[in-house]
This record gives structure tokens, sequence and C-alpha cells, in this order.
């Protein structure tokens, strides 16, 4: 199940939709849902999970702990919604596209796509590109 927690004063509009869209990301890539906890918050919030168990001093919009157990996907995926506002006009796209590409991302990483390599994380855009591409088709 797939389940939205928040932290700030922010909200998903269409929670049932995404929800559903997630699932059928899971699904395309032949894994089987499991429990995972959708958390927005805001920098500080994030910034100090990062610290306390990651050992990093920076910002960042997305932070995935996976407990995933074979090809069952759980996980708590932290999210902060100022990094993906900032982001959102650095790439000069919607907040609403970016925020998408941040969501499927946690789920792509259960699916064993990494990012630390730049070939990696090309290959995690054209990842995102095509799982996105589902969301809209469905709209």
């Amino acid at each position: 199940m797939i389940s939205f927690n928040y932290e700030l004063e922010f909200t998903l509009e269409n929670e049932s939709v995404i929800a559903d869209w997630l699932s059928k990301v899971i699904i395309s890539e032949n894994k089987k849902e499991g429990d995972i906890n959708y958390i927005f918050c805001d920098d500080d919030y994030l910034l100090e999970i990062n610290q306390q168990y990651l050992d990093h001093d920076t910002l960042t919009d997305i932070i995935s702990f996976d407990y995933s157990v074979g090809n069952e996907l759980h996980g708590d995926i932290f999210i902060s919604i100022d990094r993906v506002r900032e982001n959102a006009v650095d790439f000069n796209v919607s907040f609403e596209d970016e925020l998408n590409r941040v969501l499927v991302h946690g789920v792509l990483h259960y699916c064993g796509f990494k990012d630390k390599t730049e070939e990696d994380e090309k290959a995690m855009r054209i990842k995102e590109d095509e799982k996105i591409k589902m969301f809209h088709v469905k709209q």
C-alpha cells in the first residue's frame, strides 16, 4: 500500500491518482507493491535526516530508505517540498512535473535503479521519463 504523510502545510490534491500510477510503475518493473510511505517535509526536516542517518550535511530533494524483501517493495521516501519547488524553477518545469519525477525516482530506486555514477544517472532519467509518460497517458 502506498501512503502519503505530511510534516508541513502541503497535501497532494490527487492522492488516489498518484498512488494508482505508482502502483502501475511497480507492476511495470515486475515488482510487487508492499508498504511504501511517502513523507513530505521541508528542507530542515530532510537535512536533519540526512545528517543523522547518512552523515551528509547537504540539502537534497529526496531520501529513500529501502526495506524491500525480494521483489516486494517496502520503504520510506522523504521528499523536501522546498527542494522540489526550487528545482522546478531551476529546471524550468512545473512544480507538478518535478514532483512527479521525484515521486517516481524513489520507487525506481527500490526497483534497482541507481544514480551514483553518470551512466547510472542517465539510465535513471530515461526510466523516470518512461514512467512519467505512463502517468500522463492515464490522465
